[in-house]
């Protein structure tokens, strides 16, 4: 980095902290009057989930587009916690159905406490998350959240059909990403926009921001599968081959797969995806054919779209000053290690 980016990402760094501090804040002033008479273990999960050093990116985006149009109070922190809610609500429920033993560096809700707790911690924090974006941001920005949440359970349907599926395209791979990550994170800035009042213009602007962004996410995480150091990703890598997803790397390695090379990945996508070996000789023929350089391209080309969509975000000193945090933090998406 040169010293100008390493200003602008130790800004980040400190803006992200106030405001993770401050949704923290918000999160148990809340869940303090929420859980009043509720179960012990409930709110035991509940703290255990919430509070563990997540990244706070949804909140973070969901502050930094608001500040963008010209709005920051305290009520906006409760808003941003609902993101983190529903957020950690899907953290838990994934890792109920990947059997996931680990998150973030130490056992996930489900290992810790046990499948049941781990689906109903999460259904109360999916329920109190609409509850907030319907009190906070009204009528329009509970549909909002709704059609990204119904979308991204409709992504993981998507997902399904294609376990394992070399005809899976590009075009399905990013219609389900859209639906799993892109849109509930376009929600985060949407409606973030919609809180301070922004018109059309800034809330289309920031949606875009935060879809692309979203989907840029997801490819630097399909690569971290492969190629991330799970003491540093929290969790083990190689997971969505074993669970036989077809994600980019694999599938920009596809196109250009002559019939030997498609043949053994087919064979290694159906035998046993659960050892090493497999795991190793398809790394390696991935890399062969490219397939992480590729993706790793398309990723930047998603963050300069992103950038681009901020452009009219260029005339107020509030708008300016948080319209290059937005800017930095779809940097630190694409060059992230976690």
């Amino acid at each position: 980095m040169n010293p100008s980016a390493t200003d602008q990402f130790s800004t980040l760094m400190a803006t992200a902290a106030s405001i993770g501090a401050r949704t923290e804040t918000a999160m148990r002033s809340d869940l303090e009057t929420a859980l009043t008479d509720c179960d012990p273990l409930l709110v035991e999960v509940l703290h255990y989930a919430l509070f563990n050093g997540g990244k706070r990116i949804r909140p973070l985006l969901t502050v930094l587009c608001s500040r963008c149009c010209g709005r920051d109070d305290h009520r906006l922190y409760l808003l941003a916690a609902a993101f983190e809610y529903l957020h950690v609500a899907t953290l838990a429920h994934d890792d109920v159905i990947d059997r996931a033993d680990q998150r973030r560096g130490r056992p996930s809700v489900a290992a810790r406490f046990g499948t049941t707790a781990a689906i109903l911690a999460g259904d109360w924090l999916h329920a109190r998350s609409m509850h907030l974006i319907g009190r906070l941001a009204g009528p329009d920005g509970l549909e909002t959240f709704c059609t990204a949440t119904t979308a991204m359970v409709n992504g993981e349907f998507a997902q399904l059909r294609h376990i394992a599926d070399l005809n899976t395209t590009q075009h399905h791979y990013f219609a389900v990403i859209r639906q799993k990550t892109s849109n509930l994170i376009a929600s985060a800035c949407s409606i973030g926009a919609l809180y301070a009042g922004a018109d059309t213009r800034q809330r289309d602007a920031l949606t875009t921001y935060g879809d692309r962004i979203g989907a840029a996410f997801q490819v630097v995480d399909d690569l971290l599968d492969f190629k991330g150091e799970a003491g540093t990703i929290g969790k083990k890598t190689g997971n969505d081959f074993i669970e036989g997803k077809m994600t980019l790397p694999l599938l920009l390695a596809l196109d250009k797969a002559s019939s030997e090379q498609r043949q053994t990945m087919k064979t290694l996508l159906e035998g046993d995806r659960s050892q090493i070996e497999a795991l190793t000789r398809l790394h390696n023929l991935i890399e062969d054919l490219d397939g992480f350089n590729e993706a790793a391209r398309i990723a930047h080309q998603l963050i300069d779209a992103a950038l681009e969509a901020l452009a009219i975000f260029s005339f107020e000193e509030h708008e300016l000053k948080n319209a290059d945090q937005l800017k930095e933090l779809a940097r630190f998406i694409l060059a992230r290690k976690k």
